[in-house]
């Protein structure tokens, strides 16, 4: 990060020399991950409840799988502009609090000081260690603002590419789940026949994908497979047995 490196380069050659030798392993790619998983997780279970679905009213495989297409592609718009609109209001959220935090920093700084010892205190830091923070701060306004962003209001700067790529990421995503259960329709013609392979498919996707969930968002892997598969096979176990009580 760019304040981070501005941080590190005023610091004593000693300790930059031991940050240098110190190399953190953190997983930092936490949002995309996130939309994998929006994405993975409807487009997995939902065109496979709408296939057992159909499958359930007597439909041939090429209506499932027309069907499914279609609501593969229109899930995947759908899920895609709602990942964008979540990333474009995040960023102008942050927008105006960053113009009002200027504002208030210019206006009334006595204030805006004040409010920085608060959040120092906070931590337990005592008024005479504080205060030489507060005053290097007012001598840095674009560093006080920063400040301002993350302690005051919690907020990180939002990628500018965030919204973009947080749309097509949901978007491929919910694609290459959803073709998963329409996968045996394509090549069995028959959906009673196509529907067993369709949940043994997905119910192994579903697994599989329960799995990596949990393994990257630091839960119980199999607890998480688990959970994620049982899930799904609920939705299609619904699906298929409203289709059956509508279209005997």
């Amino acid at each position: 990060m760019a304040g981070e490196e501005i941080i590190r380069g005023n610091i004593e050659p000693e300790k930059q020399s031991l940050l240098n030798q110190h190399k953190e392993k953190h997983f930092t790619a936490g949002e995309i991950v996130r939309d994998i998983i929006i994405g993975v997780s409807d487009g997995l279970t939902v065109p496979f409840a709408l296939a057992a679905g159909l499958s359930g009213a007597n439909a041939t495989s090429s209506i499932v799988l027309t069907a499914g297409i279609a609501e593969v592609a229109a899930g995947a718009i759908s899920m895609g502009l709602g990942g964008y609109l979540a990333a474009k209001s995040e960023a102008d959220h942050y927008a105006r609090e960053l113009r009002r935090e200027e504002e208030e920093i210019i206006s009334v700084p006595d204030t805006e000081a004040a409010e920085v010892a608060e959040i120092l205190a906070g931590y337990g830091i005592e008024p005479h260690e504080y205060a030489p923070v507060v005053n290097a701060l007012r001598k840095r306004p674009q560093a006080w603002l920063d400040f301002m962003m993350k302690f005051e209001l919690g907020l990180e700067k939002p990628d500018p590419r965030r919204a973009l790529q947080s749309a097509f990421t949901i978007a491929v995503a919910y694609i290459l789940g959803g073709l998963v259960p329409l996968f045996p329709y394509m090549f069995i013609p028959r959906a009673r026949d196509a529907v067993a392979a369709s949940v043994i498919l997905t119910i192994a996707a579903l697994l599989i994908f329960g799995y990596a969930k949990g393994y990257f968002t630091g839960n119980k892997p199999v607890k998480s497979a688990l959970q994620t598969a049982f899930i799904g096979a609920i939705a299609s176990a619904a699906a298929f047995g409203l289709a059956k009580v509508v279209h005997p």
